[in-house]
Parts: C-alpha cells; structure tokens; sequence
C-alpha cells in the first residue's frame, strides 16, 4: 500500500460522508444494512486511533490538526487500513444496486 501522508488521508476521510451518501443513491434501494454497518466500523475504529469522535469530518480534522512528523507509522498505517476498508464498503453499497451496463454488454 502506498504511503500516503496525514494530509492525504484527511482528504480521503473528508470525502466520506458525501461518497456515502452517493453509494446509497446509486444502491436504488437495494439491502446495504450490513455494507453500512462495515463502513461505520471502519470510521468508529479510525476515531479511536486518531482521537476523535465517529465521524469521517471528525477524524480529517484531528488528522490535519496534527503536524505530520508528530503521527507514528504505526497508527498512521492502522488510519490507511480503515480508510481501505471505508472505500471497499462504499464500493459495495454502489454495486449493490447495479447498474445495469454488465447486463447489456452481454
């Protein structure tokens, strides 16, 4: 996995709420209950390592608030993996109401 920086994951975890919300949209009403769930996990166990409340917003701002060289690679590798994990459930809760385009190309 690439090394991105502090800044770069705030920019990840900011873009969250609004990419969730789009995932849902795109679901069209399809069950998403348990890709939800995983998504909330992920940013519940990244506000714990950063020290924030369980919100993406929350979690971007404590990260930017702190100066880079002040993060451990450690928990800064623990951020990425949850921002992963964020990413591949919102991908679920899109794919979950497909799109159609799979099924024409066929």
């Amino acid at each position: 996995m690439s090394k991105s920086t502090p800044a770069d994951l705030a920019v990840a975890f900011r873009s969250l709420e609004r990419r969730r919300r789009e995932a849902v949209e795109a679901s069209g009403g399809a069950a998403v209950a348990g890709s939800l769930g995983q998504l909330d996990q992920h940013i519940a166990a990244a506000a714990t390592l950063v020290g924030a409340a369980a919100s993406a917003g929350a979690i971007a701002d404590a990260l930017a608030a702190k100066p880079a060289d002040e993060w451990d690679e450690a928990t800064l590798d623990a951020v990425r993996e949850h921002a992963t994990g964020a990413g591949t459930a919102i991908r679920q809760i899109a794919d979950a109401g497909g799109t159609g385009d799979d099924d024409e190309a066929r």
